[in-house]
């Protein structure tokens, strides 16, 4: 695990915690992670790895085997939901679908007891800051997906929470819908200045969303940091190869990452160039992407096997595939320059 640290005050930070399912493996175990006050932040893993277990505790939906959960200091890990200074935003939007978006923003309100002119004029507010206010009556059969997202992130700030946990908002929503909501998100984070804890599978959400990115991976944190920083230099080859873009290469001196950009194709015969570390390879697959083409390859000695796939990629511009075309067959050498290496550990 990489270590966090922070010159920032810390709105979420998670102590040793570790959830347990009966006598089994933990489903989070013994992880450590502290949250800038008003940062994004991005849990990302493969299913099955905690991210989501991790939120519902931080939220208090989940019980805490061992460990702790503060928020800006405070203990909140005994804590009933309602009682933690942290809302939640589900990945179904869980709205009512009986009540208007205006008295599904309300509800919570209601519950406390707020005189209904002040609880409607307070959803009202957060409906019209999220693009809304023209739709107050309608309940959600009658919006569209994103529209409902919208009632949902209202409903969620009427308790002017501290932190905003969000469980695969954008999981539900088609792919045209999850980038344009995905660039609401950080605006409305931006503008509000909340602290978003954001659960997602997406690479590329994460990326195009966080200030900080957690991968988890079995229960725990495999490495914590910036996006560029995660996708430029992942820590092992988990991390190298979920977050994708990236290929895993054994060389003499160990196994390191290289970009699929930062690696050059060049004929069998060919000279290349000076000060590059070469490795012959069979092109498998050539994938024509619009603005580059992919070439999957493979060690030569394997190809013919049954089980084998790409073990390795290289993405070529278009301009550089027209002016020198590879085959499926073709043998070819990959070349990498000693800086577009980075060792991983194992």
């Amino acid at each position: 695990m990489t270590a966090h640290s922070s010159t920032h005050t810390s709105a979420i930070e998670v102590v040793a915690l570790t959830k347990r399912y009966g006598d089994g493996k933990p489903a989070v175990d013994n992880i450590n992670l502290r949250i800038a006050s008003g940062s994004y932040c991005c849990l990302l893993g493969p299913s099955g790895c905690g991210k989501s277990t991790t939120l519902r505790m931080i939220a208090g939906h989940e019980s805490v085997t061992s460990g702790d959960v503060l928020l800006e200091n405070r203990n909140i890990t005994s804590l009933p939901a309602a009682e933690r200074g942290t809302a939640m935003m589900f990945q179904s939007f869980a709205l009512f679908p009986h009540l208007s978006a205006l008295d599904n923003v309300a509800f919570s309100l209601k519950m406390k007891g707020v005189a209904k002119t002040e609880r409607h004029e307070k959803a009202q507010h957060l409906l019209e800051r999220v693009a809304m206010g023209h739709l107050l009556q309608r309940k959600p059969a009658e919006l569209s997906g994103g529209q409902q997202q919208r009632v949902a992130l209202a409903r969620a700030l009427i308790t002017q929470p501290r932190a905003l946990l969000l469980d695969e908002p954008l999981s539900a929503l088609d792919p045209f819908l999850r980038i344009q909501m995905r660039a609401e998100l950080r605006r409305w984070q931006k503008e509000l200045g909340l602290t978003f804890i954001h659960v997602t599978h997406s690479q590329e959400e994460a990326m195009a969303l966080a200030d900080t990115m957690v991968v988890m991976n079995h229960g725990v944190i495999e490495q914590i940091g910036s996006p560029h920083d995660i996708y430029n230099r992942p820590v092992n080859e988990f991390v190298a190869r979920f977050m994708g873009g990236h290929n895993v290469i054994n060389t003499p001196t160990g196994k390191v990452g290289v970009r699929t950009d930062h690696i050059q194709v060049v004929g069998a015969g060919e000279q290349v160039p000076t000060g590059h570390t070469a490795k012959l390879a069979t092109v498998t697959d050539v994938e024509y992407q619009g603005t580059y083409v992919l070439l999957g390859l493979q060690d030569p000695a394997s190809v013919h096997s049954a089980s084998s796939t790409a073990e390795a990629s290289v993405m070529l511009s278009e301009n550089q595939f027209s002016a020198r075309p590879f085959a499926v067959g073709d043998v070819v050498q990959l070349a990498w320059s000693p800086e577009a290496a980075h060792a991983l550990m194992p």
